[in-house]
């Protein structure tokens, strides 16, 4: 089956990443804000449930400040009712959740700071989805990181970091290839090494290529062999290359014509497919009106109405 999902905001919905400026931190703030936050996280949760929509991102933002040293809060503990309520909703209807740090989470970074800084933002997305749910299908997305000039001793470099995070960091990283720097036979490569998933993003497959000699359907085959069963389906993204911007920038909407062309190739496969592009869900709702054997909608609604009439 191919489940179809999109990141962070809803376009139709309040956001779920308020935050506040650093100075404006205080504990009182930051819980406010974490609280309000993971309310607007249920609300698109449910209205995806309702749309048929499986998979989604959550922003690195739910918890402000989640890593930094400004926030000493208790927040899992504070927050245990919110995230009880969220992890109910998830397992009830085996909603796919994941995250994505940001471009300043460099693992193989040659400055001490910046990797230890990275290090306590992994460990700040794991205990973030560990509150939701102990099921390690719920992934956190990292690209490999610079080259520096040597690719070889970045990648070690990164290997090496890897090991200093936790057990339940660990069992949630992902690697994904990217548009400049690490291909996708680099990332399955240092997957082997680590023994995580890939997560094949295809467009930056697009810009940035390898295994020429493969076609598509044989990289998902290899990428593929990098899951286990307890890391749930294989994911991948997809997006389009944005009209007039910088090579490797996300369109504003998806290309429905190209998108249902590459559905031709894949859809005898268990995917998990992360949209990313500018207009959100917009484009998620684009693809079940093109391609109606994606529309999950009309066989999950009676089961939505029965959950939101559960006590």
């Amino acid at each position: 089956m191919i489940r179809l999902g999109y990141a962070c905001s809803n376009t139709q919905l309040p956001s779920a990443a308020g935050t506040c400026r650093l100075k404006n931190a205080t504990e009182e703030a930051i819980l406010n804000l974490s609280r309000r936050n993971l309310s607007a996280l249920k609300q698109i949760l449910l209205w995806n449930r309702q749309n048929g929509i499986g998979l989604y991102r959550i922003s690195s933002e739910t918890i402000p400040f989640g890593s930094h040293p400004v926030n000493r809060l208790p927040w899992r503990r504070l927050l245990k009712p919110e995230f009880s309520e969220l992890g109910r909703l998830i397992r009830k209807f085996k909603l796919r959740v994941s995250m994505h740090p940001g471009q300043y989470t460099v693992l193989n970074s040659i400055r001490e700071t910046v990797v230890a800084a990275s290090i306590a933002e992994l460990e700040y997305h794991a205990e973030l989805l560990d509150a939701l749910s102990p099921d390690a299908a719920h992934k956190i997305i990292l690209h490999l990181g610079g080259a520096y000039g040597d690719k070889k001793s970045a990648t070690e470099r990164f290997i090496r970091n890897f090991e200093k995070l936790s057990p339940s960091a660990k069992k949630r990283l992902v690697i994904e290839n990217d548009e400049k720097n690490y291909t996708v036979a680099d990332a399955l490569s240092a997957a082997r090494e680590i023994r995580v998933p890939v997560v094949l993003d295809v467009f930056h497959h697009r810009c940035n290529p390898s295994l020429q000699k493969q076609g598509l359907l044989r990289i998902l085959e290899l990428v593929a062999t990098t899951w286990q069963p307890q890391d749930g389906p294989q994911k991948i993204h997809y997006s389009d290359q944005k009209k007039g911007g910088p090579p490797g920038s996300h369109s504003d909407s998806i290309d429905a014509a190209g998108f249902k062309r590459f559905y031709r190739c894949i859809r005898h496969l268990p995917l998990d497919i992360m949209l990313e592009v500018k207009d959100k869900e917009q484009s998620v709702l684009k693809l079940y009106r093109r391609i109606p054997t994606l529309d999950l909608k009309n066989n999950q609604q009676h089961k939505f109405q029965a959950f939101c009439r559960t006590p």
